[in-house]
């Protein structure tokens, strides 16, 4: 299997990272499948990525006449019956039992060798595959947002992956023009595992009034970051930084060094998630 062609893959969920992993396989040449239930945002995701390719062409990142190929690479659809493929990639809701039924419903269509992959950020990847059938198949493939800028990928081995799939997945990534980084599950893997500090201190620091996000992150800035914190956290959806952050504090055994913050707890009840919602931190037209 680790030499097989890819000729379809599928991503489940149209949202930002799921319309951003869809673009970057039709862009390396893969028939794509993208399923979203929601037809509301299948359509924004054809938007989107229509958009995307726009600005490629713009920055003579691609070619003119390449975005209509890639483009016609994808189909779209809310029938989970056309989600069939060599490799599925789930990128829906942060929230283990959903993502185990739709993976459980994906190995009903699909072949035993299907390889389902996960891009969950911080859930046990060994939870959800010992609940889908033939878990040796079960992998997490863990992309950063945005898709198509983002190289790095997290190739999480579970419990019962098999190493003929872990290979497989590294060279999907490869062929995506990614860097895979194999990573044992545990909680956050590596990036969003190294990553929490940064954002926890940087929230703590608010609270206490000791300086303003704003401040904050033009002094990361300043220091070499291409991004501060809570602009990073408003490109991120601040519900799925939240969602981390939580994630990995219940898995670690809730230590007071990484407990989430309420200020971020407030911004995701008032549905101020960030870029995607045009407010978060920031205000975005």
């Amino acid at each position: 299997m680790a030499n097989m062609n890819f000729n379809t893959i599928c991503v489940c969920g149209a949202g930002a990272m799921g319309s951003g992993i869809a673009q970057v396989s039709a862009t390396a040449g893969f028939s794509t499948v993208l399923y979203e239930l929601n037809k509301d945002v299948l359509e924004r995701s054809k938007t989107t990525i229509e958009k995307n390719l726009e600005k490629l062409i713009e920055k003579n990142r691609i070619p003119g006449e390449e975005k209509e190929k890639i483009f016609n690479r994808i189909r779209f659809t809310n029938d989970l019956n056309e989600c069939t493929g060599e490799v599925i990639i789930e990128a829906i809701v942060e929230k283990a039992e959903i993502k185990i039924e739709l993976l459980n419903q994906l190995a009903m269509v699909n072949v035993n060798k299907t390889i389902l992959a996960t891009n969950t950020s911080s859930l046990s990847v060994s939870e959800i595959g010992n609940s889908v059938s033939n878990p040796h198949r079960v992998i997490g493939m863990h992309f950063f947002n945005p898709a198509p800028l983002m190289k790095l990928v997290e190739v999480v081995k579970a419990e019962k992956t098999s190493d003929e799939t872990v290979q497989t997945i590294i060279t999907l990534a490869q062929q995506l023009g990614k860097i895979p980084v194999v990573c044992k599950d545990s909680p956050g893997f590596i990036v969003n595992r190294v990553a929490r500090p940064f954002y926890i201190e940087s929230l703590q620091l608010v609270e206490e009034s000791e300086i303003d996000f704003e401040t904050m992150d033009k002094l990361l800035e300043a220091t070499g970051f291409k991004m501060g914190p809570f602009r990073l956290m408003d490109l991120i959806g601040n519900d799925i930084n939240y969602a981390v952050s939580s994630s990995v504090f219940e898995q670690l055994n809730r230590p007071e060094r990484l407990k989430p913050s309420y200020i971020q707890k407030e911004k995701v009840e008032k549905g101020e998630l960030g870029k995607k919602t045009g407010k978060g931190f920031y205000e975005y037209n």
